[in-house]
């Protein structure tokens, strides 16, 4: 592999080669937007995120299969007065309005002016103010056609002294989809804004800002098209692995043109050709940066052993783009920065002749503390992340998604209205299916219908249908408390343990089946622990065996691992604690532990892998304290800068109205500070100084 890639990086740098290098990528760019589609056109606001195989999927199955009435996209229409109570003809009005115009999609809404009085209180509040009315869309209804269809009914309500709210799934999926649309643009100029901003703070040298950015606008385009075809051939492209995926390619193509240019800067002050230092400097890099982007690769195709698919979808789209991002660090980024030349530095060009670090720069100061004093160096970093970490226990998780949208989004203020004004188990109760193999007698489905009315929580239970042949019963059980929260989830949980012992009490005997919200979250949580477990300990064995091929030693990737592994703890547990103080959010959703691992710990072993890669270089020519200052001080300065770039660029995912990617924006950006400067700039130097022992020659050099 070394010697393939430095047959490729001798070739691209050449004069000829570097100007063909960057014509097959403007090829490449013009085929792919001529011949392929846009990864736009193959994106979704949503996906289905459970495998089929959990229970709430094959109870939401079987209630579709018996009882038709439950096909569709169910919406909630929740009108508000702030006035007067509102009026049984006011809202029976609209919505003969709402089927006189025949708004497309909808299958069915509840008549109200049809229903007896006593069948139409059960849609209104106590205090009179708010009233619901269910209604389903087609079931293959685009989101983009029911947002229409949803205009439609909103610009009938605007007509009256009525305010109208629209929730549950329909509703949701439509405001998500106008979230997205909006809020991509944002996040690119955003991106693209900050990225540029700091390369000009950090280099004062405007080429160096605009190259990069150029690297990562050619590959932005080639994966955008790729992607496109990746979504032609049937993988769904959801909104917010596409979201996260534009933040991941901006980074690693900045952090990697970063660890480029600034060897490039070293070997101009030492060769005078431009095309030799590029050359020299690719022969240096271009193995750890070839590295670098294969453990990210590795630790997104991962993901494909996620049962969630909402994690399972970053795996293709990830993987293509970390594939794209690792052919162009090691041909685009240096036959673009080797056309530039020295120029790139403009106004600090670099002579030959010129220091190549000086010894009062901070890193070198850094470096001669850890080497005189590993010891005390690592104890004060270790006990900083020790007590970090302990903030993990304190961890609490968030099961309702609806949260993580904006205050004023208006399917959750309609939720969060039903939440004030009626029964929080009313919002999403249970289906508890019950199917036989014989005929249910009314003596049976009443003691069924006790049984569960006892247990913890449930608040009430009640026939909802059954079929015709009378051996298949559907119950509606209502808990006394959010569908959400985590008592009503383990008391859902309990009585599915439970519910073989049920089901065998019943006679005739038969299977229980638990569907709707409640029973979703607890497979949501289930799945999520699984895949936590699988993705930590896979990715985990991957990168060290990674590590092991790159090091040639089994000691290093123990250290690379190690630290990395204590910093996720720890940045998990500091970043929930900055969270809680500074934005006021106590809980988070459980996937934010298994995406913050996945990206952590492969973009944090980039900075060791740098960091690793020059003290074993150095290593040949100095004893081990020399070996690890001189890398310490010639990576600091580039891999700090990296660092705090790439640290900003996933905050920019805080500029997103989802709290899920809010949270796990600052967590990600937390835990990259935590690495770059005190797990490679301090700890991980200190263990090297402590551990690696000289040879006897390499020791006497020393003294």
């Amino acid at each position: 592999m070394k010697n393939l890639l430095h047959f490729i990086t001798d070739r691209v740098t050449s004069k000829k080669g570097m100007w063909i290098t960057v014509s097959i990528w403007l090829v490449a760019i013009m085929l792919l937007m001529v011949f392929a589609p846009s990864s736009n056109d193959y994106k979704v606001s949503s996906l289905d995120s459970l495998p089929e195989d959990a229970q709430s999927v094959i109870a939401q199955n079987k209630v579709d299969k018996y009882f038709k009435d439950n096909d569709g996209i169910p919406a909630i229409l929740v009108f508000q007065t702030d006035e007067n109570e509102l009026e049984l003809t006011d809202v029976s009005n609209i919505v003969s309005s709402i089927s006189e115009e025949d708004v497309k999609g909808i299958e069915s809404i509840v008549p109200l002016s049809e229903l007896p009085p006593q069948a139409t209180e059960s849609f209104f509040s106590e205090d009179g103010t708010t009233a619901i009315v269910p209604l389903n869309f087609d079931p293959s209804y685009e989101t983009s056609d029911i947002q229409d269809s949803l205009e439609q009914i909103y610009n009938i309500v605007e007509q009256t002294d009525l305010s109208l709210y629209v929730t549950g799934p329909a509703g949701i999926a439509s405001d998500t989809n106008d979230l997205f649309s909006r809020a991509d643009l944002v996040l690119i100029l955003s991106t693209v804004g900050i990225i540029l901003v700091l390369l000009i703070i950090l280099y004062r040298s405007p080429a160096l800002a605009l190259i990069p950015l150029l690297a990562a606008g050619f590959v932005y385009g080639v994966v955008n098209q790729l992607l496109g075809l990746v979504g032609k051939s049937g993988v769904l492209l959801s909104s917010q692995s596409l979201s996260i995926m534009s933040i991941l390619l901006f980074a690693a193509v900045i952090d990697y043109s970063l660890f480029v240019f600034s060897r490039y800067r070293e070997e101009l002050k030492t060769h005078e050709n431009k095309h030799d230092a590029m050359k020299i400097a690719m022969r240096g890099v271009g193995v750890p940066v070839f590295f670098s982007g294969a453990t990210v690769l590795a630790a997104m195709l991962v993901l494909f052993f996620a049962q969630y698919e909402d994690s399972r979808n970053f795996a293709p789209i990830f993987g293509t783009t970390m594939v794209v991002v690792i052919l162009a660090s090691v041909t685009l980024v240096p036959a673009l920065f080797t056309i530039f030349g020295r120029k790139s530095f403009w106004p600090i060009i670099p002579r030959v002749g010129d220091q190549h670090i000086k010894s009062s720069s901070f890193w070198s100061k850094v470096g001669r503390f850890v080497t005189g004093k590993p010891i005390i160096s690592i104890a004060i970093i270790g006990i900083f992340l020790l007590i970090s970490a302990t903030n993990v226990l304190n961890t609490s998780y968030e099961f309702d998604n609806l949260k993580s949208f904006p205050d004023d989004m208006p399917s959750r203020v309609g939720y969060e209205i039903l939440e004030k004004k009626f029964e929080a188990g009313d919002l999403a109760p249970t289906t508890v299916l019950f199917e036989s193999e014989e005929v249910i007698s009314e003596e049976k489905r009443n003691e069924l219908m006790n049984d569960l009315s006892d247990r913890e929580h449930v608040s009430n239970v009640r026939m909802d249908g059954i079929t015709e042949d009378e051996k298949v019963i559907s119950y509606s059980m209502t808990f006394d408390l959010s569908p959400y929260s985590n008592e009503t989830m383990n008391a859902l949980e309990e009585i599915i343990d439970d519910s073989e012992q049920i089901a065998e009490n019943s006679n005739p005997s038969g299977e229980l089946y638990f569907a709707g919200e409640t029973a979703t979250a607890i497979d949501d949580r289930s799945v999520n622990n699984r895949d936590l477990a699988v993705v930590i300990t896979i990715e985990t064995l991957l990168i060290f065996v990674m590590l092991i091929f790159l090091t040639k030693s089994f000691r290093m990737p123990v250290y690379m691992m190690g630290t990395i592994l204590v910093s996720y703890v720890a940045a998990l547990g500091l970043g929930m604690f900055l969270t809680n103080l500074f934005f006021d959010i106590e809980n988070i959703s459980n996937r934010v532990p298994m995406y913050a691992f996945v990206f952590l710990v492969a973009l944090g072993i980039d900075y060791n892998i740098i960091l690793i890669s020059r003290f074993m270089e150095e290593r040949t020519k100095h004893p081990v304290k020399k070996a690890v200052e001189i890398a310490v001080a010639n990576t600091g300065g580039v891999i700090s800068s990296a660092g705090l770039i790439l640290a900003a660029t996933f905050a920019v995912l805080m500029t997103q109205p989802i709290e899920f990617l809010f949270v796990f924006g600052f967590i990600v950006a937390v835990g990259i500070l935590l690495d770059t400067f005190l797990i490679r700039g301090v700890l991980l130097p200190g263990l090297l100084v402590l551990f690696e022992k000289d040879t006897a020659g390499k020791t006497e050099e020393n003294k």
